[in-house]
């Protein structure tokens, strides 16, 4: 039996101010971000894990550093990054964004999976790769505590592919900054044993 503990990143000030935010903005955590995944290891410390996975992107790291330090293997798999949103990214919210976002969101839920924005990925596309990803996990079947840090439309992908859900049901899977999913997987499939959990968030840190 492997347990895979699935994380968003902590709060950055992009996620604050509304700023998209996708796979080619690389940005720090901000001081709530930081508490956040203080908060989380302090929740979760006692967890043995085995090794630790994060994006290729620095604010996955970051909310994980505290298990990194202990001296716990770690490894960044791009497979994991965030969905590209093209020539979105690093803009503002604005009434012609939010148009845009709505009626790609609205796409999706009507099953429209290869529309994107352009220069964008599209949710099939994102796909692809976490599968590659996932499997490179349950692969390593000597692991048997992992910890995985991810980021928010990722998640609710990566949420879809695991639990066998279609890609149009993917904003049914919440994604706050540092909730967990925990996961079980017998080598043949996986259950879920929390889903969009902010225990931790309760310790006050």
């Amino acid at each position: 039996m492997k347990n895979i503990y699935i994380i968003r990143h902590g709060e950055t000030e992009l996620n604050r101010l509304g700023i998209v935010q996708g796979r080619g903005v690389d940005t720090d955590l901000n001081e709530k971000g930081q508490g956040q995944a203080r908060a989380f290891f302090h929740h979760y410390r006692n967890v043995p894990f085995d090794k630790i996975y994060t994006s290729a992107l620095k604010r996955t790291q970051q909310t994980v550093d505290n298990f990194i330090s202990q001296s716990i293997p770690y490894e960044q798999l791009s497979e994991f990054d965030e969905m590209n949103w093209g020539k979105h990214e690093g803009q503002s919210v604005s009434p012609n964004l939010t148009v845009e976002f709505n009626a790609l969101l609205n796409g999706w839920r009507e099953g429209k999976l290869n529309h994107k924005t352009e220069g964008g990925e599209s949710p099939l596309e994102v796909q692809v790769r976490l599968k590659q990803g996932i499997d490179r996990i349950i692969n390593n079947t000597h692991e048997k505590n992992v910890l995985l840090c991810t980021h928010g439309r990722t998640l609710r992908i990566l949420m879809c592919t695991i639990t066998n859900t279609h890609l149009s049901q993917m904003d049914t899977f919440g994604h706050e900054n540092t909730a967990l999913y925990l996961l079980q997987y017998d080598q043949q499939q996986f259950k879920v044993i929390k889903s969009c959990n902010l225990d931790h968030l309760k310790d006050g840190f």
